[in-house]
């Protein structure tokens, strides 16, 4: 949290030392005598676009026919792939649900103590 205090300290200090300049420069502009005004100049006209001659379309029945399309070439007929069988899928077999007793295991006989 520190590191981000100190990031953020040293922007606004740099934001803040950017923005000096940019007031002294406005200030100098705004106490500057006015611009004077420049020479205007006038264009001169522009060239006319000349008359062109226009294309004289032929008539519609004066045109040439189209030629002919070639005949496509037939290409041989494909033979049609068979596929085997798949093999049957082995059953699963089925996971024993009852759970089987733990036998009980009596302790060892105690030693018996003679006198």
């Amino acid at each position: 949290m520190g590191y981000f205090n100190c990031i953020a300290l040293a922007c606004l200090m740099a934001l803040s030392f950017s923005s000096i300049d940019v007031g002294l420069a406005t200030r100098h502009l705004q106490q500057m005598p006015p611009m004077p005004t420049l020479p205007t100049t006038t264009l001169p006209p522009l060239p006319s676009i000349p008359n062109l001659p226009q294309p004289t379309m032929p008539r519609p029945g004066a045109l040439p026919p189209l030629p002919t399309m070639p005949a496509l070439p037939t290409f041989p007929a494909i033979p049609t792939a068979t596929l085997p069988p798949l093999p049957s899928m082995p059953s699963i077999p089925t996971i024993p649900t009852a759970i089987p007793s733990i036998p009980f295991l009596s302790p060892p006989p105690s030693p018996s103590s003679t006198p």
